[in-house]
């Protein structure tokens, strides 16, 4: 009895053995189409495209060796908000002889928001043995790094800050300036609302002052964000540049930014100063 009983269990482990379960694996993200898998705790960038691909084992052939795999690939934010479209596509391939060990490979560019926030994102495989009927998932972590805009529930104008170029990355920490200098500034809008396919209607104006409160300069359209897109835009970038003149008296001239959301029929003043010393 006792022999009889190790006899099954080895043939049960034998069987075991020989049916596989539906796995994915090897599943890494790379930055570069091919590429390595990038090391665990790597911090991808918002804008950047990610080069995502997976291996499957244990499917399932017909008698001819046919296999047919269908999946679909999704990609959340920390919300839980999609970032792309659902990728649905398949695998449907001829086996050879030589090919019963084969692991289809997948790849697959996942792009990152340009304007994502920081925080954990994930990629999700949902895999279907379409001859077999068995069915897998996989959740992939992705760390992602944006440029901080704190979330406001009203339209607001968050992050103004001063620079002595346009291409600067650094804000001046005294917005002082010389008679002749460029002015620039950057900001950025949060806080308005969504229409219809994650549609936006931003604008904004611009206002500058004299030492006295005469008005020098306005542009009461400085800049329009009129779009819309599968991943709703967390904020507007916007900025404003100022060209003063040789000969600009001394003092603390004004700005004044007034940003309006037209689908949320909102409206938002900020008021900012810079010295020409």
């Amino acid at each position: 009895m006792r022999l009889r009983i190790l006899l099954l269990l080895a043939l049960a482990s034998v069987c075991s053995a020989a049916v596989a379960p539906l796995t994915i694996v090897n599943a890494v993200v790379s930055d570069s189409d091919g590429g390595g898998a990038l090391p665990p705790g790597f911090t991808h960038i918002a804008g950047e495209i990610m080069f995502f691909s997976f291996q499957v084992e244990g499917y399932k052939a017909t008698s001819g060796d046919k296999l047919l795999l269908t999946y679909k690939i999704d990609a959340f934010d920390p919300r839980g908000v999609r970032i792309i479209d659902t990728i649905d596509d398949k695998i449907e391939a001829s086996l050879a002889p030589e090919d019963k060990n084969w692991k289809p490979m997948v790849h697959h560019e996942v792009p990152v928001p340009p304007l994502a926030g920081s925080g954990t994102y994930k990629i999700v495989v949902a895999l279907k043995d379409e001859i077999a009927g068995a069915t897998a998932t996989k959740e992939l972590p992705i760390e992602v790094s944006g440029h901080r805009v704190d979330p406001s529930d009203t339209l607001v104008i968050r992050n103004f800050r001063f620079y002595r170029g346009e291409d600067d990355t650094q804000a001046l920490p005294k917005a002082a300036y010389r008679p002749g200098d460029a002015v620039w500034a950057r900001f950025d809008i949060i806080g308005f609302k969504y229409g219809d396919a994650n549609s936006i209607d931003v604008s904004y104006g611009v206002t500058v002052t004299s030492p006295s409160g005469k008005v020098l300069y306005s542009e009461p359209q400085a800049g329009v964000d009129k779009s819309q897109s599968f991943y709703p835009k967390r904020y507007v970038p916007a900025s404003m540049s100022l060209q003063t003149k040789p000969d600009t008296r001394p003092g603390e001239y004004g700005v004044v930014v007034t940003a309006h959301d037209n689908l949320g029929n909102q409206t938002y003043e900020s008021r900012q100063s810079f010295t020409i010393e």
